[in-house]
């Protein structure tokens, strides 16, 4: 890459379903190449297949993009609306002779395929139309145009992943270009767009290297400036099979929806898959940004870890401003509750986040951590805090009760000091106070710190869910 030379990278989706994980990746690294080098990132949606390319699709992508804070340079481009400037392309490849008009029927290939198969061959298509004289086609046959691919020799790509990557010209088919119904492949119009887009570096997936074989025979046909390409591994599961469903392989808006993912978090997880810088593991985007380079791609896929994705997530919610939680959480809440939150219930939802986050992997466990503040009484008690709360625990409560009442102060230090005071007085440890204490103020056995609690609550609650529960 030449100091002066404007970088140009691209994200070009086909709106066939989600953003998957992987795209999700694969954007994520063009952007950051592209931003490393103040050059510009464009968005391409792929919508040519017209039967399974939906709006929705398209939807769901932008938001994921957007929701990750990848921003794209200009309108994103949709290829559906290039199909004349593709066309354009193959007929000036026909003017070239370097492609041509294939009269095979569907029959003449099915037994091309069959001998290949009982020859154990791999099937190439050989046109006895390539050189041969178009006039012997019969008027109104049906035809497709094909590139002529070269075939003797080699070819080399210097992949910017993979290394020196070469192959036999032997290997490489002529590829359709134009259908039958004249509408252009995938093959035509990703390298026709990929050079009028001016993209100088190519960053996709590995499944595409063969590929960038057969668009460098369009490309170097029609004399145009040759890209870089970086072929990424593919992301696998945990147990090193190719990434699927059980692995966690969805929809970018699941992982914010029903995983409760941040945004920063799984950036800066799916950065790590596969690249690296030294043993940075926390990473932050403006640190990405200046560190991103393709020579800290690795060869090897990497591996999808769950877990490992939840603890970066809870090292980013502990690091999020509680205002900003608190407005993700509160719609959450309102859904549970039946009702929206009113400036209160935001305020105390708000305050909430300090004493809940650091316990949290989840948007979802700030929610179960949050709901306690706003239930009715009395509260209904799950099995765990039915357990705690027997007679013994019960009577237990009835004595503390006027204890806590008779503060004259509902401070932090005020309450862990009569608590601590009155589970000695009582020849208790704290925890045996302090579990009956939160299955009564929470309706659980899992909640906050218990002083944390009882601040939250403030006076009158708290000792109001106390009696509920005190014999």
């Amino acid at each position: 890459m030449g100091a002066t030379e404007n970088v140009v990278t691209r994200f070009a989706p086909s709106p066939t379903g989600f953003l998957h994980i992987g795209g999700a990746r694969t954007a994520l690294f063009n952007w950051l190449f592209a931003r490393h080098h103040g050059g510009e990132f464009k968005l391409r949606i792929e919508d040519t297949d017209k039967a399974r390319s939906t709006d929705e699709a398209i939807a769901k992508i932008l938001e994921g993009i957007r929701w990750l804070g990848l921003d794209w340079d200009g309108e994103e481009i949709y290829q559906s609306q290039r199909v004349g400037r593709h066309v354009e392309v193959a007929q000036a490849l026909l003017e070239k002779g370097a492609a041509y008009r294939c009269y095979l029927t569907q029959e003449e290939l099915q037994a091309m395929r069959e001998k290949a198969q009982a020859e154990r061959k791999p099937f190439r298509v050989e046109s006895p139309w390539r050189d041969r004289d178009q006039s012997d086609a019969l008027e109104g046959t049906a035809s497709v145009v094909r590139l002529k691919a070269p075939r003797d020799g080699e070819t080399t790509i210097e992949d910017a992943v993979q290394g020196s990557v070469t192959v036999s010209n032997a290997e490489i088919d002529d590829f359709v270009m134009l259908r039958g119904d004249g509408t252009p492949t995938y093959m035509l119009a990703v390298a026709v767009d990929d050079h009028d887009m001016g993209v100088t570096h190519c960053i996709r997936g590995d499944d595409h290297l063969n590929n960038a074989f057969r668009q460098r025979v369009l490309i170097d046909a029609m004399g145009w400036d040759r890209m870089t390409y970086a072929h990424v591994p593919l992301i696998h599961g945990s147990d090193g099979a190719r990434l699927s469903k059980r692995h966690g392989a969805l929809g970018v808006e699941a992982y914010r929806d029903e995983m409760g993912m941040l945004p920063e978090a799984v950036f800066n997880y799916l950065l790590r898959l596969g690249w690296g810088h030294g043993d940075a593991e926390i990473i932050s985007r403006e640190e990405a940004t200046e560190w991103f380079d393709l020579a800290g791609v690795g060869k090897s896929p990497a591996r999808f870890d769950v877990k490992k994705l939840e603890n970066l997530n809870g090292h980013y919610l502990r690091e999020a401003d509680d205002g900003r939680l608190a407005d993700i959480v509160a719609p959450m809440i309102a859904a549970h509750i039946g009702r929206d939150l009113h400036e209160n219930d935001l305020d105390l939802l708000q305050r909430s986040m300090g004493a809940i986050k650091p316990r949290a992997k989840t948007i979802h466990d700030l929610v179960t951590g949050a709901l306690f503040l706003f239930r009715t009484r009395p509260l209904d008690l799950d099995d765990k805090a039915k357990m705690l709360l027997d007679a013994d625990a019960r009577a237990l409560l009835a004595r503390l009760q006027p204890v806590l009442n008779g503060l004259a102060d509902w401070t932090e230090s005020a309450l862990d000091t009569a608590v601590r005071e009155f589970a000695e007085s009582s020849d208790l440890k704290l925890g045996k106070v302090a579990q009956p204490l939160r299955a009564a103020l929470t309706g659980s056995a899992q909640s906050p710190g218990i002083f944390d609690v009882l601040l939250l609550l403030g006076r009158e609650e708290s000792l109001a869910r106390i009696a509920d529960q005190a014999n």
